[in-house]
């Protein structure tokens, strides 16, 4: 039990112990003005009376007030969970997006990879291309030079020879 209630109880306790030890009292006739007329009645059970009235009507109250509190607390309840399950959606969405996206790059990363093999393919070719073409442009460079070489043999020995 709480504390509450505890001290609630024991007041109740109290509060009939009393009323019984006083009974007499109570219940003895007064003269009570009604605003309109007087009468002879047990002032003290009227107000007893008018007492437990007024703490049954704030019983009443507190009740009501305490069943909408649960009620209200319920339906939020249910909303926490709706959106706790829109969230946990959300998230999982973002997870799959995320494995969709690191797939497609995973992806492009082995794409590139055989793109890399193909590309040292094509830089051997090329090297051998240039190579052919240094040796070819070697050879007439070499060619030139020889017959430059025997034009100024020609020139340097024989001015004396006949031109054909």
């Amino acid at each position: 039990m709480k504390a509450r209630a505890i001290v609630f109880a024991l007041l109740l306790v109290l509060f009939v112990v009393f009323a019984l030890a006083n009974w007499s009292g109570i219940t003895a006739p007064a003269q009570v003005s009604l605003l309109v007329t007087k009468i002879e009645a047990p002032l003290g059970l009227i107000l007893l009376t008018l007492l437990i009235v007024v703490i049954a009507a704030f019983v009443f109250i507190m009740l009501f007030q305490q069943a909408g509190v649960i009620r209200e607390t319920r339906r939020l309840e249910r909303e926490l969970t709706a959106q706790r399950a829109l969230a946990d959606q959300a998230e999982a969405s973002r997870f799959t997006e995320l494995r969709k996206y690191l797939d497609r790059r995973l992806d492009r990363l082995d794409e590139g990879g055989s793109s890399e093999e193909s590309l040292a393919e094509r830089i051997d070719r090329l090297e051998t291309a240039l190579r052919e073409h240094i040796d070819h442009t070697g050879n007439s460079l070499a060619a030139s030079i020889g017959e430059v070489d025997d034009r100024i043999e020609r020139l340097a020995n024989g001015p004396s020879q006949p031109r054909v």
